[in-house]
């Protein structure tokens, strides 16, 4: 019988945490078929190519997760994130999705995502401490 030891790292290594990625990805598609995961990345610029603003995210099994959402400070409050939203929305729908999800804990982004149309399905209080992580949805 061999024997199992398990670690724990505050960091991992590249082949780590591809074999458990690897790993997950078969387990999932002999459960539920493969995701398609693709990745997806819209992106704000300003006159001289500057990155000011951006979404991070990717489509899987129908779905388009915004990972990250992020404004310049300069620019906030002036309707970005919508368009931005709006703009990865538009290539999941391309992409076959019927939904989309997303998570703040910051009240200012949770009020911009309500208006987008994304709904509250669930919350994990104190998260970070003295706020609440909101999960949204959206049909698409």
């Amino acid at each position: 019988m061999s024997t199992t030891t398990i670690t724990v790292a505050a960091e991992a290594m590249p082949d780590e945490l591809a074999a458990i990625g690897d790993g997950l990805a078969a387990f999932n598609q002999a459960d539920v078929g493969p995701s398609g995961r693709l990745a997806v990345t819209v992106l704000a610029r300003d006159e001289t190519n500057a990155i000011v603003g951006g979404i991070s995210g990717y489509t899987a099994w129908g779905w388009l997760y915004v990972q990250w959402l992020w404004i310049a400070e300069a620019l906030r409050g002036q309707g970005m994130a919508g368009q931005m939203l709006e703009a990865a929305e538009t290539e999941a729908r391309k992409r076959g999705c019927h939904a989309a999800y997303i998570d703040t804990f910051n009240p200012v982004a949770l009020k911009v995502y309500q208006k987008q149309g994304y709904l509250t399905f669930g919350e994990l209080a104190n998260f970070p401490p003295g706020r609440t992580r909101t999960f949204l949805q959206k049909p698409l």
